[in-house]
């Protein structure tokens, strides 16, 4: 493989005169790796894609919008934002499906200094009270289904504007879509500190409650010229190994939105990404493969934003040799490990893609890996070399380095990694220390740079590329009076990479069923987080000599059968 390519070509891209020349600069009080050509906020990448006026920027079913309609009807939702008296540093939350509106609303508010607190869709009413208790938005854009749940606890909109989107008979205490976008005028002129919060996005809690991270504009350009340096890094090694020349006009992306973009892998990733270069974002009311494919044989789809199962779904659904996919250039995913066979299986059924992945997180605005093409078919199991940005390092359980490919917890430092967690000064102080972010993730670096994740330190399950931490789902057990003692695991699951199980005990005297607990779980958090494997069991759970439950030990002896 082209490894010597590969290094080559970082160092003539990140090197001083190169397109992503990386230098150090003061960041909240640490000497950090940045872009030294980065913008200085995320405005500047919005309007720079007034060049690109004519061409389709938004798909949604039928709907269609440039360029030109998208800065036009964003400049509206500015200029009706700050005729409401928000101002730069305060908050706006967003509290829908994947609609259009979603991203022109999010475009117009960091185009004002303004942080969009991105709504997880799948909250309950008691989650969605406590996150926008937590983050105090000036005005939340919601939609007939997230509206619903407002009307179950209406004290969590007390004192903020409530703008309805796609609600055709919202009450009058809503503010229809239709008075906001008629407020019209140019975007205004607003400076952007680049160490200010352009959006919130909330990360399983570990205490029973979801953190709000603090991605920073800064953080959030960095990313993307991470996502930018990925592609130039690969395609130049490739060209000098090969001596084969790119295109000369490099082909506009079309990328197929299928996760949630209250995400970063759907927002900062695949959005950011396509927008940058005046790309096509094509948007689905929900993951459907069937339906993906109908889009990207329609829509000529380059690329898909997704997690690995839904590439899975994709090449193993039944229409897939019926459809036309030949537009595909690249197919993988983030928010989750890829199995290597997938890798494989990629490489083999998609004449025209290849296979890549980026290894992130919330707290890093994004990625901190990619790997893609011939390099992710030679080393299948990795999840690829750094971006430039990050000084990265394996540590052991004392705190101390340890050596190439040697094992330990990845942490990584740099400009992408997020200011904190809003409200929770412990949480951020234990998360991030010295500008080092401890992953949780336990990992090995090769001679070549390339990371692999091992094992998973943080108690966590990751389903479907959603993090549900174990301690959230077990407080949310013990709130029932039957429960004695519980204890939650990942269970592993071809389809979702990991299931939520539990063991459960109950009180002496009590009886309670798994459809029973299952409704008690239900009005509490979202239905993704409650536990599909439920045992209830006669004997108490097994401790270890310090008390704690032997959560391995339950999952290999309760995990069904492959």
């Amino acid at each position: 493989m082209h490894y010597a390519e590969l290094k080559q070509a970082r160092q003539e891209l990140t090197g001083p005169g190169g397109p992503f020349e990386i230098v150090e600069a003061d960041v909240l009080g640490q000497r950090l790796r940045t872009f030294k050509n980065a913008p200085p906020s995320v405005r500047e990448i919005w309007l720079s894609t007034l060049q690109f006026a004519d061409r389709p920027y938004l798909i949604y079913e039928d709907e269609r919008l440039t360029y030109a309609d998208s800065h036009k009807l964003a400049n509206a939702v500015a200029n009706w934002l700050m005729a409401q008296g928000v101002k730069p540093g305060d908050r706006v939350a967003i509290a829908m499906r994947n609609f259009p509106e979603w991203m022109l609303i999010y475009w117009a508010s960091v185009s004002i200094g303004v942080a969009v607190v991105g709504m997880n869709a799948w909250w309950t009413a008691e989650e969605m009270a406590y996150g926008l208790s937590d983050s105090a938005p000036k005005v939340l854009f919601l939609d007939a289904e997230r509206l619903a749940r407002v009307k179950e606890r209406p004290e969590m909109v007390a004192g903020m504007q409530v703008v309805g989107v796609r609600i055709p008979d919202a009450p009058a205490s809503v503010v229809p879509w239709a008075d906001v976008i008629a407020t019209g005028g140019s975007l205004p002129d607003v400076a952007i500190d680049p160490d200010s919060d352009a959006c919130i996005f909330y990360t399983s809690g570990t205490t029973g409650f979801p953190k709000g991270a603090q991605l920073t504009h800064r953080g959030c350009v960095a990313n993307l010229m991470n996502m930018q340096y990925a592609g130039a890094s690969a395609a130049l090694s490739m060209q000098r190994a090969t001596g084969l020349e790119p295109p000369a006009t490099p082909p506009v992306p079309v990328t197929l939105i299928t996760t949630p973009l209250f995400h970063v892998t759907a927002n900062n990733c695949g959005a950011y990404a396509a927008t940058a270069v005046g790309g096509t974002l094509v948007l689905m009311f929900r993951w459907d493969a069937g339906e993906a494919l109908r889009l990207i044989e329609r829509e000529r789809i380059s690329g898909m934003s997704g997690v690995p199962v839904m590439a899975r779904e994709l090449i193993n659904h039944p229409d897939f040799e019926k459809t036309d996919t030949s537009s595909l250039l690249a197919l993988a995913g983030g928010g989750a490990q890829v199995p290597p066979d997938l890798v494989l299986k990629i490489e083999s059924k998609v004449a025209t893609a290849r296979p890549g992945t980026g290894y992130g997180m919330t707290e890093t605005c994004g990625i901190i890996t990619s790997i893609s093409g011939d390099f992710f078919v030679d080393k299948p199991d990795s999840a690829g070399p750094s971006m430039p940005n990050f000084e990265v390092k394996c540590v052991d359980d004392d705190g101390r380095t340890v050596g190439p490919g040697e094992i330990g917890e990845l942490w990584v430092r740099g400009s992408s990694v997020i200011k904190g967690y809003i409200n929770r000064p412990d949480a951020t102080a234990s998360s991030i220390v010295d500008g080092w972010l401890k992953t949780g993730d336990v990992a090995r670096i090769d001679e070549h740079g390339f990371i692999y994740i091992v094992d998973r330190k943080k108690d966590m399950v990751l389903r479907g590329g959603e993090n549900v931490y174990c301690a959230e789902v077990e407080a949310t057990l013990y709130r029932h009076s039957a429960i004695a003692e519980c204890c939650v695991f990942g269970v592993p699951d071809d389809r979702l990479g990991e299931e939520v199980g539990a063991a459960i005990v109950l009180k002496p005297g009590e009886a309670l069923t798994d459809t029973a607990l299952r409704e008690h779980c239900a009005a509490i958090m979202a239905k993704h987080k409650i536990p599909r494997y439920m045992w209830f069991l006669d004997e108490p759970l097994p401790r270890n000599a310090s008390g704690k439950f032997l959560k391995r030990e339950l999952r290999d002896r309760l995990s069904p059968k492959a």
